[in-house]
């Protein structure tokens, strides 16, 4: 594991670089928002745990101007932003998870290690097929009928768990869970505007529909 901690408080990144030690990685650490973004671009790293309130580049521009260079590494977001708006905020600009301060260094490995696992078996098949919809986890590129969709990256992990799971009704929580990392329902309509902005990308212009509404239970993605 390489990982890099983006923390302006020594203290913290201290004892985050000495716990993530623990799991037999290299673990830098940045506090500039700014050199820890090129550093980014410029080295691999199988993790990123970022904070929010940086100097010159706050987390936030950090983890939208990855995505939007495709780099798709894994961000936990350690932040002492605790409110519901900030944990959204966080997670729709490209974060994968968000712990808030103080943590416990046990529950940081555990959610390091279970991005880690997710960022390995997603790699393990490359390509996903349903019908005339093709999704590549490599390059995220999304094609349907030969036309190349532009998802977003929330959107694209959608995708991913529908077309992991054709023909099978997904939950609502259980798409809180795969996509934002969410054990709880946060009382919003986050899944049903995510999954309409979906639907409009896949269906808009083709002939037939993929997903649908099972009122009360979730969505499925299947032939019409």
């Amino acid at each position: 594991m390489r990982c890099l901690v983006v923390e302006d408080d020594n203290e913290i990144a201290t004892i985050v670089k000495q716990g993530l030690g623990e799991l037999e990685g290299e673990v830098e650490v940045e506090s500039n928002g700014r050199r820890a973004y090129e550093r980014a671009l410029a080295n691999h790293y199988d993790i990123i745990v970022l904070d929010l309130m940086l100097p010159e580049m706050d987390g936030y521009t950090f983890a939208k101007s990855l995505r939007e260079k495709e780099i798709n590494t894994p961000i936990l977001i350690l932040s002492a932003l605790r409110e519901l708006d900030d944990r959204l905020k966080g997670l729709s600009m490209g974060g994968d998870d968000y712990l808030t301060k103080p943590f416990a260094m046990a529950e940081l490995q555990i959610r390091v290690k279970n991005l880690l696992k997710r960022a390995q078996k997603a790699s393990e098949v490359t390509q996903l097929v349903f019908q005339d919809l093709k999704l590549n986890r490599l390059n995220r590129d999304v094609v349907r009928a030969g036309r190349k969709l532009d998802l977003q990256e929330r959107e694209f992990v959608l995708l991913d768990l529908f077309m992991s799971n054709p023909n099978k009704i997904i939950g609502k929580q259980t798409i809180l869970k795969e996509v934002w990392n969410y054990d709880f329902d946060p009382q919003t309509n986050v899944v049903d505007v995510l999954v309409c902005r979906l639907r409009n990308k896949l269906e808009k212009d083709f002939p037939t529909r993929l997903i649908y509404t099972v009122r009360g239970v979730g969505y499925v993605l299947k032939s019409s």
